[in-house]
């Protein structure tokens, strides 16, 4: 072909594409936009990303009994604050005690959460079952899993929930709770009690603060009341969505730069 010929096939080719391009910026079918008419281009919508938000804890952060983990009162403070929330843990477990699972916070942490990319908040929570070890220990316990999650996401803040008894807390429950906030003041993580709010919002049957998940008294069963279920230690579904209801109001009371 001569090179006059090879031009014109040439132009014919790029004035094809150039049409097309055209058609596809007009919409299919429609006629090309005229020149002397600027087009506007809509900036891209930007979507929201709600705060990842992930928990460790024991029964009563992941369930127990009918109420599940998507139930708990972590995950009705998640509603309303508009969380997506990552929980872990398991039943019976504490700082040190490891339950039916077979592993404490810390090798939960390790094992459902430290892979995950870092949240925006992690939520530590329990202690309820650690009776069985001396304070000193279980301090010694929790500030060593509130520096592992440090090391590990050096931007995520932290809190820590101490333990939780929907009846009047045992004897032994103030060494407990003063252990974990002893470990969460050192590692320079906020601490929430959450004995206080519910010694006044819950119905306490008499006796049953003896009872924990670890050592069941024969009796528990006949300490339930709407907010306590019938074994007497767990949350029924309203008594989670009490719970959640102080969790929610105590983050918005507090400065969460731990």
């Amino acid at each position: 072909m001569a090179p006059a010929a090879r031009g014109r096939v040439l132009r014919r080719g790029l004035a094809a594409v150039a049409g097309a391009a055209v058609l596809l910026v007009a919409g299919c079918g429609g006629a090309a936009p005229e020149t002397n008419r600027t087009t506007r281009v809509s900036p891209p919508s930007v979507t929201h990303r709600a705060p990842v938000v992930m928990a460790v804890g024991d029964s009563f952060t992941v369930g127990s009994g009918p109420v599940r983990s998507w139930n708990t009162y972590l995950a009705a403070a998640a509603r309303q604050l508009g969380w997506q929330p990552v929980i872990a843990g398991a039943a019976g477990t504490g700082y040190l005690n490891r339950g039916k699972a077979g592993r404490n916070f810390l090798a939960s942490f390790t094992e459902e959460l430290a892979w995950r990319p870092a949240p925006d908040l992690l939520i530590v929570s329990g202690g309820h079952n650690d009776r069985r070890w001396s304070p000193a220990r279980v301090s010694a316990a929790c500030h060593r899993l509130l520096t592992t999650v440090k090391k590990q996401w050096p931007r995520t803040r932290v809190i820590v929930i101490g333990p939780i008894w929907m009846t009047a807390p045992p004897s032994w429950a103030e060494g407990v709770k003063g252990a974990v906030s002893s470990a969460a003041r050192r590692a320079k993580v906020p601490f929430l009690d959450p004995l206080p709010e519910l010694a006044t919002m819950i119905d306490q049957p008499e006796g049953a603060g003896a009872v924990d998940e670890v050592a069941r008294q024969p009796d528990a069963r006949s300490g339930g009341s709407e907010l306590v279920l019938p074994d007497g230690v767990h949350p029924t579904l309203l008594g989670h969505r009490r719970l959640g209801k102080w969790l929610v109001d105590s983050l918005r009371s507090m400065p969460l730069s731990g």
